[in-house]
């Protein structure tokens, strides 16, 4: 049976902190990349189903019923059901159990099952060399090995599996040659059970949006690389934002903004503290590495991200070209990267008292003083540099808020004398006629970020301005409760709306006491969560389709960040 397109909110997600695969709702694993987030695929028939590689499931009108994770895991467990009954699979990747990779368990099946393994090794673009050892592992170019309870056959460039009616069965893809049977699969899963409970430890959450909050944490801690804190934006590439066209990225990176940003909502969110001063560490340790801190995001192994390559073979999702590996914006000047650093830093050090990288802080600090005039790329990461206001007031409010933490008068003094100045270039520069705040000076238009400047206390929620600009952004780019960006090198309307600015509406409408637009404004965002709790970087209003790279651990950070303010405004009102 020919592979079909997997949609987008179809998919499900396995992992083990150092990488991970999707599974699609019929139970085929469309993408793989082993051994690291940002390594090449093995599967990747969700950007080409014929040129991707997959590893499908197919039985007698076999069908999706339902899906879950294990409690505190990503244990997915799919429930199928076909022509003679249902079948439930078991996908998970092992932690602490000696081997990595995919492991799958089939309960009984009421009729034949038919695994079909396609494999293309470094996104289709090297050579498949698939050999069948003596013992029936087959390799697959010597660097994966798969093993199974039932025989496996190799028939050209892929591997089939027959599991007849009534049999369990299980399988294994490893990164190592090691000998697999039932003890050793029941010892890893219960390994990956605890670590992932151990895992999950580190924050617990009780109250409202408990499930939703519950399910970004589980997000963030699996887009996490364990080794080191790096924490990726998504777990794929080139999944696009408009579908059909070209605006199709590769998110597999740590960027220092995104990264902040999530880590200063665990650290709300009531974190003990480890992943997110894991992650300071982390950025710390890249930035080092780097002569001057204009690298906005890095591989996992703390290097620049290299720069783009279009895999031309690949038709991509929903025709969506090119399909992207590396990233462009690599060696862009995002002031508001920097910024954000310093924030999650204040965070850090205010909950548990600490103060550890001051120095690398107060360098950020210092480069920022000396820089802030500068055109930057933006939040958007624009191609256009200009004076865009939100990187501006960012700037102001993280040096201020640093300056606190400084124990040296001549230190924070230039910080605080920056700050005052970017703050009389907004005033005097980046307000519109309408008195908005504006997206860059002289401009008319107005960018969902705006609505960040009185979270982030750099002025009131009900100030004049303020008031102005979500009035402007309710009547011009907010469709059915949810909120579209503002872009200059593109016509954002052909986009979706940004759910990761919709959670920042609703968490303005929080410091005005606004309840009932807050609630809107989640409601809108959260259709576009799905049935295991993952969100994507965009949804369409109109027609409900999940847009951009998923999990878009930006959009879930930022829904925790505006679940966290709501909850405890309710807690103030009824105390």
């Amino acid at each position: 049976m020919k592979e079909t397109q997997t949609s987008i909110q179809d998919l499900a997600l396995i992992g083990d902190r150092r990488t991970c695969a999707y599974v699609s709702k019929t139970g085929s694993v469309v993408w793989y990349s082993p051994r690291r987030f940002d390594a090449p695929s093995v599967f990747a028939s969700l950007l080409d189903t014929e040129k991707g590689g997959c590893w499908k499931v197919d039985a007698p009108g076999l069908h999706f019923k339902h899906r879950y994770y294990h409690s505190d895991s990503t244990i997915l467990c799919t429930i199928l059901a076909c022509d003679s009954g249902e079948v439930q699979v078991e996908d998970y990747m092992p932690i602490r159990a000696g081997f990595h990779g995919i492991c799958r368990s089939f309960s009984e099946a009421p009729d034949h099952l038919m695994l079909t393994i396609s494999p293309k090794p470094d996104y289709g673009r090297t050579i498949l060399q698939i050999k069948q050892h003596p013992n029936g592992t087959v390799s697959i170019n010597g660097k994966l090995f798969l093993q199974a309870s039932h025989p496996l056959q190799v028939e050209q460039n892929d591997i089939v599996c027959e599991v007849p009616a009534g049999d369990k069965a299980w399988f294994v893809l490893s990164e190592q040659q090691i000998s697999i049977n039932e003890k050793v699969l029941k010892e890893a899963r219960s390994t990956t059970l605890q670590a992932w409970q151990e895992v999950s430890s580190h924050i617990t959450y009780e109250g409202p949006y408990e499930r939703e909050v519950r399910n970004s944490l589980s997000v963030l801690q699996l887009m996490t690389f364990a080794e080191n804190g790096g924490i990726v934006a998504a777990g794929t590439t080139s999944l696009p934002e408009v579908k059909g066209g070209q605006r199709n990225w590769d998110y597999r990176y740590v960027w220092l903004r995104d990264a902040a940003m999530i880590s200063s909502a665990l650290t709300r969110a009531g974190s003990d503290g480890d992943q997110e001063r894991h992650f300071l560490s982390f950025i710390c340790d890249a930035i080092h590495k780097v002569k001057e801190p204009v690298v906005p995001f890095f591989t996992l192994d703390k290097q620049p991200a290299p720069g783009e390559n279009f895999l031309t073979h690949f038709t991509g999702y929903a025709a969506s070209r090119p399909v992207r590996v590396g990233n462009n914006a690599n060696c862009q000047l995002q002031l508001d990267a920097i910024s954000n650093v310093l924030l999650s830093a204040k965070l850090i050090y205010n909950r548990f008292q600490t103060r550890e990288h001051w120095n690398l802080i107060a360098h950020l600090a210092d480069y920022l003083t000396e820089h802030w005039h500068e055109k930057d790329h933006g939040l958007w990461e624009e191609t256009q540099r200009q004076h865009y206001t939100s990187s501006k007031v960012v700037a102001a409010v993280s040096l201020e808020y640093i300056a606190e933490h400084s124990q040296e008068e001549a230190q924070k003094k230039p910080w605080l004398k920056a700050a005052s100045e970017i703050r009389a270039f907004v005033a005097e520069k980046c307000i519109t006629s309408e008195g908005a705040y504006a997206a860059y000076p002289g401009a008319e238009a107005v960018d969902v970020s705006a609505i960040l400047f009185p979270i982030w206390a750099y002025t009131e929620a009900d100030a004049p301005e303020v008031l102005k600009t979500i009035e402007v952004l309710e009547r011009d780019y907010c469709q059915h409760n949810l909120f579209r960006r503002h872009l200059v090198g593109f016509d954002a309307r052909q986009e979706g709306a940004f759910l990761a600015g919709t959670f920042w509406v609703a968490q303005y409408w929080v410091m005005r006491h606004n309840w009932q637009k807050f609630k809107q404004v989640m409601q809108a965002a959260l259709v576009f969560m799905n049935d295991v709790g993952l969100m994507p970087e965009e949804g369409d209003p109109i027609r409900g389709e999940y847009l951009g790279n998923i999990p878009q651990t930006f959009v879930h950070a930022s829904l925790i960040g505006a679940v966290i303010d709501y909850k405890n405004a309710m807690k103030e009102a009824s105390d």
